[in-house]
């Protein structure tokens, strides 16, 4: 299991980089100022931060207590990231319509482009990150493979 540091590494890092690519393109593709969509994109990246924290922990918990380890497959990456945009829709479809003085659909469809954005993001960033800094518990399961293979 990652350390609460760890987590708030990774959810830092995962909205920063997130930011940098979302306000500008959001801005360009949606015709709002990039001030209004910086704005409602920070809110949305606080909410989505901490709502990342636990819901990381409690996937990984879940997934723990199912299969007995935390690494994820291919499979299960997909389901991780298009379960945590689901979420983050619901909670953040109200935020986007109340800033940006639109209607619910709208925001809707603003939120729903954010998620197919960030569903992509979001498997690259966490397989990355994973790659980067891997569990103990992983390297032990790719030595175990590698030694079952020889």
């Amino acid at each position: 299991m990652r350390s609460p540091l760890d987590r708030l590494r990774h959810a830092i890092s995962f909205e920063l980089l997130a930011l940098l690519i979302v306000i500008p393109l959001g801005a360009l593709i949606f015709h709002k100022p990039i001030e209004d969509i910086g704005v409602v994109t920070v809110i949305g990246a606080t909410i989505a931060t901490l709502y990342n924290m636990a819901y990381n922990d409690l996937f990984d918990r879940a997934l723990n207590r199912v299969r007995g380890t935390t690494l994820k497959t291919p499979r299960l990456r997909v389901l991780h990231a298009i379960l945590f945009e689901v979420g983050l829709l619901i909670l953040l479809m109200p935020v986007f319509a109340w800033y940006l003085h639109i209607s619910l659909w709208q925001a809707f469809v603003i939120d729903v482009s954010f998620a197919a954005f960030y569903i992509v993001y979001a498997f690259c960033f966490n397989w990355g990150y994973d790659a980067l800094f891997p569990l103990p518990e992983w390297k032990a399961a790719s030595e175990s493979a590698s030694g079952e293979k020889a």
